[in-house]
């Protein structure tokens, strides 16, 4: 008897996408995904787009709706109650979203959907998380550069070598996003906290349009508050079970500077160079004392928060699991 050959299960898609006054490039987006999942030699594969609208005061809520009418087994809209900022977007959107793969994108036509067939060649590489980098990006100096130098500090710190923490063209296999949580900027380092989780990082070089459509949303500000961010995400990644090495370290090395200030005045006391007790150099020493003591008792106080709260480790760690049933 002829058995039956077992049809390969579908890819599924999911592009998240946050919307800000940006109506009237929603559906030429559209229509550039269509376009270019059609255009892929597997055509077993499935996609569902999901819009959501970050306080939009434009008519991009009416453009979706109606997009969603007319397409209402691909695309999906949801409209906040204000503007949240990028993450709160996302993470709605990452929420309701049920691909295997996950991309996310800009809606103002400067990613170009043409790029998307190079992402998913590097998911089939075997890679969790791929990252977009604006190699030739159409934007002004007084975007490009500080973001150069951002990007620079970003994969300096976190050890991470990425050109563009910045773009917001990414995909991430499913279970990337399932342990992680995003506020604030921390969109912008999805891929330091899989990096963290065990997950494997890549990137690739991607075409950027000049933008036609809409202003942009962003200033020197958000370098700055991503700035703040980079340092909740070191201090959340590599110190989260070992706070006091953070706190202690810190403490240790403010200990140190004040003893050698404090040994310093000592030395010119003892040698006869006049009273030390009224120079702002004795003061600084006894507050860096000070600091110190209070540094190391606060990472002894979070190690022991640690330990009574730590309820081991979730099942994102652990990337395959045998003779189980």
């Amino acid at each position: 008897m002829k058995t039956m050959e077992a049809k390969p299960t579908a890819l599924f898609l999911s592009f998240v996408i946050p919307v800000m006054d940006e109506e009237q490039t929603l559906e030429s987006l559209y229509l550039g995904i269509k376009e270019s999942i059609s255009s892929l030699s597997d055509n077993n594969m499935e996609f569902e787009i999901i819009f959501i609208d970050d306080g939009s005061t434009d008519n991009s809520w009416k453009e979706m709706s109606r997009l969603v009418k007319q397409n209402p087994n691909v695309i999906k809209a949801i409209k906040l109650r204000r503007n949240f900022g990028k993450a709160h977007a996302l993470s709605c959107g990452f929420k309701e979203c049920k691909g295997d793969i996950i991309f996310t994108m800009d809606a103002d036509l400067q990613d170009d959907p043409s790029e998307i067939p190079k992402f998913l060649d590097k998911i089939a590489e075997g890679y969790d998380v791929v990252s977009g980098w604006k190699n030739n990006r159409q934007d002004p100096l007084s975007k490009t550069l500080p973001s150069k130098l951002f990007n620079k500090m970003t994969a300096k710190m976190t050890s991470i070598p990425l050109h563009d923490f910045n773009c917001g063209f990414k995909a991430y296999k499913k279970e990337v996003l399932e342990g992680i949580k995003i506020y604030g900027e921390l969109h912008r380092y999805i891929p330091v906290l899989a990096h963290e989780m065990g997950f494997s990082n890549t990137e690739v070089s991607v075409k950027h349009n000049k933008r036609e459509f809409g202003v942009s949303k962003y200033g020197w500000e958000r370098y700055t508050r991503g700035l703040v961010d980079l340092l909740t995400v070191l201090a959340t990644t590599r110190y989260l079970e070992k706070p006091g090495h953070l706190f202690g370290g810190l403490g240790v090395g403010t200990g140190i500077l004040g003893s050698i200030i404090l040994s310093y005045l000592s030395i010119l006391w003892f040698l006869g160079d006049g009273p030390i007790g009224t120079r702002p150099l004795f003061f600084v020493g006894i507050l860096m004392i000070i600091l110190s003591i209070q540094m190391v008792s606060l990472g002894v106080l979070a190690e022991l928060i640690t330990r009574h709260n730590d309820s081991g480790p979730t099942d994102t760690v652990i990337s395959d699991k045998q003779g189980f049933e």
